[in-house]
């Protein structure tokens, strides 16, 4: 009886979908925007495309931002949300943007 707790306690601490990476997406490929959806997407921010792919079930873009600079943008495949930008500097590092907070971490 101690051991169920035990394991209901922790579940209600850390919620099954807190262990999943929160940048995956798990969705139908039925329900995907087509990859011409995703470089309008890539032309109304301003960004210069180099390549869009999937990683991890999202679409992935890499390119330019308007300023010129390096970025990796997740996109979720069937909104097309920005789930996560990452912004290359001059040294070559990968900095993250989220779309929500518009800060640097």
């Amino acid at each position: 009886m101690k051991k169920t707790l035990t394991i209901i306690g922790f579940l209600a601490v850390f919620p099954a979908g807190a262990v999943l990476a929160d940048d995956d997406c798990f969705v139908p490929m039925a329900e995907w925007q087509p990859r011409d959806s995703v470089a309008r997407l890539a032309e109304e921010n301003g960004w210069t495309v180099r390549r869009i792919k999937i990683d991890d079930g999202c679409y992935e873009i890499d390119g330019r931002d308007a300023a010129g600079r390096a970025i990796e943008v997740t996109v979720h495949p069937a909104t097309l949300e920005v789930i996560e930008i990452e912004y290359e500097d001059d040294e070559g590092d990968r900095r993250d943007r989220d779309r929500e907070g518009g800060h640097d971490d």
